[in-house]
């Protein structure tokens, strides 16, 4: 996201640099104030950040804080970064409003907060929210926060969202705002709560399981295993491919035993794959199954039609309707 946001700004001809905040040297603020007395707007810390970074903040435009959100806020080292623009300020107390405030030595760049997180309601940015609204007042430019970012990756819709980020990259360098037709693009919805809890729990299970970290998950190509009817039925409906489809129209109805008992079914067309609990008035190819056999046939322990023709899963009806899910 940060990336077409980038990339959006310097089609619209600004000068971007990106830099990594892991990658360099950021000592805590100590508090000591030496910036605020001894040596005014001068930190202690002769560090990248004192050295290379802040003057580079000073000499900026406009600052992107990019972070995911950690424990409702940005991470540490975004944390960090902020916390040393403190010799930006200085001490005397002003009243701005109802407020107290305390002047700036410089005039400072203005600032865009950028976020995902998993979880799937807006709610979750609400802190972050008003902390950046209360830190940077008028100098807040516009807030881009992507709630459900990791169900982003399977949505139809993460192409029209990756590009509404380029375009506010563009209208941010040339209008200093994001219009509201781009942010309801970026905030649209990809997936309901229920979706996103539910496969987010089944792949939790799975690396507490396989006793893996998502990164060595990932290296080793481990797939979720569904560990709940609605994560069955979510797996599912994401593994639709619409170029098999193409000329089908019906349900799809599942009938489970076994580890987890119970029933659902996806209403199928060509441009999609919608899933429902519970058992369809009529389906044109009904399966029935242990759960634990899906299950293996999702994670890639069993095949298929091996698993139909040794007689592990019975189905009736157009079997033409249980090609329709892969890749491949």
């Amino acid at each position: 996201m940060l990336s077409h946001l980038v990339e959006g700004m310097r089609t619209a001809g600004a000068e971007v640099e990106v830099i990594s905040l892991r990658q360099k040297r950021i000592n805590h603020c100590t508090g000591c104030f030496t910036c605020w007395t001894k040596t005014p707007g001068v930190c202690i810390h002769k560090d990248e950040m004192a050295l290379e970074l802040f003057p580079k903040w000073l000499n900026s435009d406009m600052i992107v804080y990019a972070s995911p959100l950690y424990h409702f806020m940005v991470n540490a080292r975004m944390k960090t970064f902020i916390e040393r623009t403190l010799p930006a300020l200085m001490p005397f107390l002003e009243p701005t409003g109802d407020h107290t405030t305390h002047p700036v030595r410089h005039q400072l760049p203005k600032v865009v907060v950028l976020s995902v997180a998993g979880f799937p309601e807006d709610s979750v940015f609400d802190a972050l929210s008003f902390w950046a609204k209360t830190v940077f007042k008028k100098g807040l430019l516009a807030e881009l926060y992507r709630p459900a970012a990791e169900s982003l990756v399977n949505s139809t819709a993460k192409d029209d969202v990756l590009n509404a980020f380029e375009q506010a990259g563009k209208e941010l360098v040339m209008q200093k705002a994001v219009s509201m037709e781009t942010m309801q693009r970026i905030k649209q919805p990809v997936a309901d709560a229920a979706q996103v809890r539910a496969l987010a729990n089944s792949f939790w299970q799975t690396m507490i399981t396989e006793g893996l970290s998502p990164e060595e998950a990932d290296t080793k190509g481990i797939v979720p295993r569904p560990n709940s009817m609605e994560a069955m039925m979510y797996m599912l409906s994401l593994g639709f491919n619409p170029q098999k489809a193409v000329g089908k129209k019906g349900v799809l109805q599942f009938r489970f035993t076994g580890e987890v008992p119970g029933d659902f079914y996806l209403v199928i067309d060509e441009k999609g794959c919608t899933p429902h609990i519970g058992r369809a008035e009529k389906a044109d190819c009904t399966v029935d199954s242990p759960f634990e056999v899906w299950a293996d046939i999702i994670q890639g322990k069993a095949e298929g039609g091996q698993m139909f023709m040794t007689g592990r899963y019975t189905a009736k009806g157009n079997f033409s309707f249980l090609m329709i899910f892969g890749k491949k």
